[in-house]
């Protein structure tokens, strides 16, 4: 072999091993920073999803890694925090959920890799300069919120024959809850139903909210945000009470209470996060990676809160459901 091409074939060994060989260097493993946007516990199944990913491709917690778990609790000003201790610590790749929570990592941070799980309009809300090529040091999965607006209202649609008024509730702090928020509208605008505004900043807002529009919507379309889903129990409680049916855009946000979802399997979501994470310990770039778009959907429905609120499921569409919590 040649001595410019030896060189090169040994320029890129180092680099797919370079992560790997400087933690070994320092005589520790690997560090994952994992900003996690909610709470341990709404976050416990992605989170094991994430984790036993990594344990199949080789990277045990403990043991060939480790993963400093920092939890946001749905509060901006959290983000920023955690986002800056991560690069205090030199974490080695920073995994993040949403697209408030990215945004503050990619503030804290052009050198160390970023992979979100998940995030709302990568390219709109400048996380990526586009989704084929992210650029820079961050990239991960797309919701694709947008497309699935139209086919959440007509699931609402089916159970709530002649919805005439529709609950919104969105987070005006989260840019991306926002342009959900305005999709909803649209779409809702084209089908003839009145949009009744939910609006909410902080947690504290969430019960004057219910008591602002009281009766006067048939059914809650509630938005996918962080803050939301570390309130989730509270907002179903309220609505179970209000006895409105409710949609939203995971499973998780329906097993404490909420009627129904569709939108992408999260866990997935978690397991494909760690496949980035793997390639980058390994010495990839995350820039090259193509952001990549949910291939997995689910549509689930709560009988128990149907019954609570006095609500029949049609059998058509229980037929359709991947998973009816009973």
């Amino acid at each position: 072999m040649r001595r410019r091409e030896f060189i090169a074939v040994l320029g890129g060994a180092m680099g797919v091993w370079s992560v790997v060989a400087r933690a070994q260097l320092a005589g520790k493993p690997p560090t994952i920073g994992f900003l996690g946007s909610s709470t341990p516990s709404a976050m416990s199944g992605w989170t094991a999803a994430f984790v036993q990913r990594l344990r199949e491709l080789g990277w045990i917690e403990g043991r060939t890694v480790a993963i400093e778990y920092r939890w946001g609790e749905g509060r901006n000003e959290r983000y920023a925090e955690i986002a800056e201790e991560f690069v205090r610590l030199k974490v080695d790749v920073i995994v993040t959920y949403g697209t408030p929570p990215s945004k503050a990592a990619k503030q804290a941070t052009a050198v160390i890799p970023i992979v979100f799980a998940a995030a709302a309009d990568p390219v709109g809300s400048g996380l990526v300069s586009s989704l084929a090529r992210p650029g820079g040091n961050i990239t991960g999965l797309s919701l694709q919120q947008s497309d699935i607006v139209g086919k959440k209202l007509e699931l609402l649609r089916e159970v709530v024959t002649g919805l005439r008024r529709l609950a919104l509730l969105g987070n005006v702090g989260n840019a991306s809850s926002v342009l959900e928020v305005g999709e909803v509208r649209a779409a809702a605008g084209t089908l003839g139903i009145e949009i009744v505004p939910v609006d909410i900043k902080r947690a504290e807002d969430i019960a004057p909210a219910f008591d602002a529009f009281g009766g006067s919507a048939e059914a809650l379309y509630v938005s996918t945000d962080p803050l939301i889903f570390s309130n989730i129990n509270r907002i179903n409680t309220l609505a179970v009470g209000a006895r409105l049916p409710t949609i939203y855009n995971g499973k998780e946000y329906i097993e404490s209470g909420g009627l129904m979802s569709y939108g992408p399997n999260y866990p997935h979501l978690f397991r494909r996060a760690a496949d980035f994470v793997d390639k980058i310990l390994r010495g990839a770039k995350p820039g090259d990676f193509p952001v990549e778009q949910p291939t997995k959907f689910d549509f689930a429905i709560n009988l128990t809160t149907a019954k609570a609120i006095g609500l029949t499921i049609p059998p058509s569409l229980l037929a359709r459901a991947d998973e009816v919590i009973e």
